[in-house]
């Protein structure tokens, strides 16, 4: 997944080495040339058509003129519906290639530490892939854009007093390392803007030769909103004209900017309105046209990205395009507060906890847990009593799979279990879980019918003492140990991953050797106890001295034995009389590894 520039050669790759898809995309890339047959009726001039010459003159199945209302595309039904914030409620999941998915997302800003905030919106998000491809059987293509040139970069970058460029790598590359510590799967192409320039100057001048955007005597370059009428506002509605001060270069205060002129001590390229660099907003349209072509299935982000930057790049793209309708599919996610917080987590509000920071006190398993049990689509309250709910949730489902190892393995006696029952509830629970996946990817819905399943489960593998040969039913637990194990896997919960589970936090850690150590403290102490040996007998015998009891030798024999056991898993326990203290001696080794991956 390293970073490449784009151009035909990615995204012939994109399309044919990385998935193995034998068909062409629809539409070329940006730049490409027509390799098809034109389109009865209808004409363009160019290297290559534009989606279509003027909007709605010719009709395509990923192409159609249907006014300014939402496009129903025409394709593949995934049997998934979900929520498209195009229209605010429940659309059909149609792709326009079988069982291939295009996916765009809006990548960060690096200028700073990744936080949870970022963390809980691509968690959600690959949480989604996961389940389109998992369960659904669709191939997601994934651009995941990394802007790497911003007002807040350069600022941070004059602040540290470093390039821009080092100081962007520098957060790029932290942010990697922080989704693989998450668990969340790479795109198939990471993609920064710097590399990507002269794609997005051609990106503008098409837009200008439409007629929808215009150059400044100070160099910048404007999108005209005025330009597409009402087709502007598909995220915020209807919006009102304001006045515009005497002095300002725009025509309309809701213009926004697709090239900004140079200033400075800023970095700049060049273009034919001087040199500059892009506006936000281009970069992601560009680039997501560049992979995709004129037609994208979803596109991805968090709710606040809504407006004005999804908003701004849907105009955009459809003005170059020509096309009614760019994305088919806007997914956005909820914000991530601090409970008790009214405001999101965010860099700029400085009320953030890093990735790195949240690690040290809980597992990736436990976040992905956190963000399971509740719909990706809601806002979420971090809190300490949010994530030990989580913390539970996974405890419980790690006792059942090792209750029923240990049934499977005939070192637990039960009664006998009612194996059709165990079925019945089985077969039920899958279909709950498929529902609840199928609608809006709804996955507390999935957690609770699993988490049901689990408990019938439990109530059945009751451990007694004597099963007195009872029948015992290995089948249907394996199916269910085997159910569980599966979909929480396809998920991204890995429940034979014990270090993962739990190893890899520190806290954890230090509260389980706590307890042991106590544990074994108190046995010790038991052992140790003074015990006065009946007097010898006879004229002018000693006197009896304290002793340990014979019958406790062995308790003492298996505290030293389990001192010795845990030196080598980097435990080191020292007896100080009565009490003991221990201490971990391999703790920040594992660190090490991690941040050399």
């Amino acid at each position: 997944y390293t970073t490449r520039p784009i151009g035909d050669a990615v995204d012939r790759r994109l399309w044919v080495t990385c998935l193995s898809i034998s068909s062409r995309p629809a539409f070329t890339p940006v730049g490409g040339s027509w390799s098809g047959s034109r389109p009865a009726g209808g004409s363009w001039t160019g290297s290559r058509p534009p989606c279509t010459p003027t909007w709605g003159t010719w009709t395509r199945s990923t192409c159609t003129h249907a006014g300014g209302s939402w496009i129903r595309p025409v394709g593949f039904d995934t049997g998934v519906k979900t929520y498209n914030s195009l229209t605010r409620r429940k659309e059909p999941l149609i792709l326009t290639r079988d069982r291939v998915a295009t996916w765009y997302s809006c990548g960060p800003t690096v200028y700073d530490h990744a936080h949870l905030g970022h963390a809980c919106s691509y968690v959600r998000f690959d949480i989604l892939q996961r389940i389109l491809s998992r369960v659904f059987g669709v191939s997601v293509v994934h651009a995941l854009v990394i802007t790497d040139i911003d007002d807040k970069i350069i600022k941070r970058s004059q602040e540290e007093n470093m390039s821009p460029t080092i100081l962007a790598r520098i957060y790029e590359e932290e942010f990697k390392k922080d989704m693989l510590s998450l668990k969340v799967l790479p795109p198939t192409v990471y993609l920064r803007v710097t590399e990507n320039v002269p794609q997005i100057v051609a990106f503008i001048e098409r837009i200008v030769a439409n007629g929808h955007a215009y150059p400044t005597q100070k160099g910048d370059v404007y999108f005209d909103i005025r330009s597409i009428g009402q087709r502007y506002g598909k995220f915020s509605g209807s919006v009102s004209l304001p006045s515009e001060s005497a002095d300002s270069d725009k025509r309309d205060s809701r213009d926004f900017a697709l090239w900004k002129a140079a200033k400075p001590g800023e970095p700049s390229w060049d273009s034919p309105w001087g040199g500059g660099r892009p506006g936000w907003h281009i970069e992601c349209s560009t680039i997501a046209s560049s992979v995709f072509g004129s037609q994208l299935d979803i596109h991805s982000g968090g709710v606040d990205l809504a407006f004005p930057h999804h908003e701004n790049e849907v105009a955009q793209s459809e003005a170059y395009h020509r096309c009614p309708q760019w994305g088919n599919y806007f997914l956005h996610s909820g914000h991530l507060h601090l409970k008790g917080s009214a405001e999101k987590m965010s860099k700029s509000l400085k009320n953030f906890i890093t990735i790195k920071e949240f690690l040290r006190s809980y597992s990736a398993h436990e976040f992905r847990m956190f963000c399971l049990l509740t719909k990706y689509r809601s806002a979420i309250d971090f809190s300490e009593g949010s994530m030990l709910a989580a913390r539970s949730q996974l405890g419980a489902l790690v006792t059942f799979d090792q209750g029923a190892q240990a049934y499977l393995r005939g070192q637990l006696p039960c009664p006998p279990l009612d194996p059709d029952r165990l079925w019945d509830k089985l077969a039920e629970v899958k279909g709950q879980v498929l529902d609840a996946l199928a609608d809006d990817f709804d996955t507390p819905r999935a957690v609770h019918a699993v988490m049901d399943l689990v408990s019938h489960g439990n109530r059945q593998l009751q451990p007694v003492a004597e099963a007195d040969g009872a029948a015992r039913s290995p089948a249907v637990v394996g199916a269910v140990l085997a159910y569980v194990r599966e979909l929480f896997g396809l998920l991204g919960v890995d429940l034979l991953d014990r270090q993962g589970l739990s190893g890899s936090s520190p806290v954890v850690v230090d509260t389980v050797v706590e307890q042991l150590c106590q544990f074994r403290s108190r046995v010790r102490s038991f052992a140790l106890a003074p015990w006065e040996a009946p007097p010898p007998q006879g004229p002018g015998s000693a006197s009896a001295r304290p002793r340990t009891r014979p019958d406790r030798l062995p308790l003492l024999e298996a505290c030293d034995a389990l001192r010795k056991d845990l030196a080598p898993a980097g435990v080191l326990i020292k007896d100080r009389g009565a009490t003991s203290t221990w201490e971990l001696t391999r703790r920040a080794a594992p660190e090490k590894d991690q941040d050399q991956d």
